[in-house]
């Protein structure tokens, strides 16, 4: 099985690309499953219900997000009627919506897509390493490919997850800080890793939005708006190929688009 993972689309730029060229991916690739961060959809904070419909028609099977999930409070009832869309598992049970999908293919086979968040730097939530043993203890065992999109301020805290999940799941791909890290490899027990996927948005910016407000705050300490920016939009993702029968990586990627 072949796996793509979008990192976080950041706005309508991000939007934008995904609809111009995630088609000819999934196609010129062999993708059979594509996963996405889309927790930065709407403008750069959050992602709404119709943005979400959006991006599925667009030809995304599943969607993880992270903190900003809960910017946009009409995603909140939509969160529990629409199970392709996680959050990350280690928020209370009680939060709407969940952080674990089996997905199948039109062939019938199946991924197990999960959705975790760090705690460094990061709003209070469960253990993230605890949650994901509770997480792959109720995938059936007949799911072999499992993926994890681990949103984590700090790349020691994602490293550490690798390492955790190695040979438990079938790759690991961390998200939230924007910038493309160039580690990506297999574990040695057969997990695909990459620090950060990176964005699908604007590169002329910093980490998504317009510069000049945020170096105007790194200048004088004070509140600014911050507004998504639209130039040198770029497609980030990783690409990986799993064994169905072991649930191994056979081979990983990164994947990247420049728009036009």
């Amino acid at each position: 099985m072949k796996l793509l993972f979008i990192g976080d689309i950041f706005g309508h730029a991000g939007r934008h690309i995904v609809a111009d060229h995630l088609a000819d991916i999934r196609k010129s690739q062999g993708i059979d499953v594509v996963i996405a961060n889309g927790e930065n959809s709407a403008a750069g904070f959050g992602i709404t219900p119709n943005i979400a419909e959006e991006l599925y028609r667009y030809g995304i099977d599943v969607m993880t997000s992270g903190n900003h999930i809960w910017d946009k409070r009409d995603i909140y009832d939509y969160l529990s009627r629409q199970p392709r869309l996680l959050r990350p598992a280690n928020y209370p049970d009680t939060s709407p919506g969940a952080g674990l999908y089996i997905h199948t293919t039109p062939s019938g086979a199946r991924c197990a897509v999960m959705n975790i968040q760090g705690r460094v730097y990061m709003a209070q939530t469960d253990c993230p390493f605890r949650k994901m043993d509770e997480l792959l203890k109720s995938i059936p065992d007949d799911v072999k490919v499992r993926f994890v999109d681990f949103h984590a301020e700090v790349t020691s805290e994602k490293m550490a997850m690798g390492w955790y999940l190695d040979g438990r799941v079938s790759a690991m791909v961390g998200t939230h800080t924007h910038i493309p890290t160039a580690d990506t490899r297999i574990l040695p027990g057969g997990t695909a890793y990459q620090t950060d996927c990176g964005m699908t948005g604007p590169y002329d910016s910093i980490i998504g939005v317009e510069k000049d407000p945020v170096v105007q705050k790194f200048l004088t300490a004070m509140p600014v708006k911050m507004e998504a920016a639209k130039g040198c939009v770029e497609l980030h993702s990783v690409i990986v190929e799993v064994d169905d029968n072991t649930g191994k990586a056979l081979h990983v990627r990164r994947h990247t688009v420049k728009g036009d």
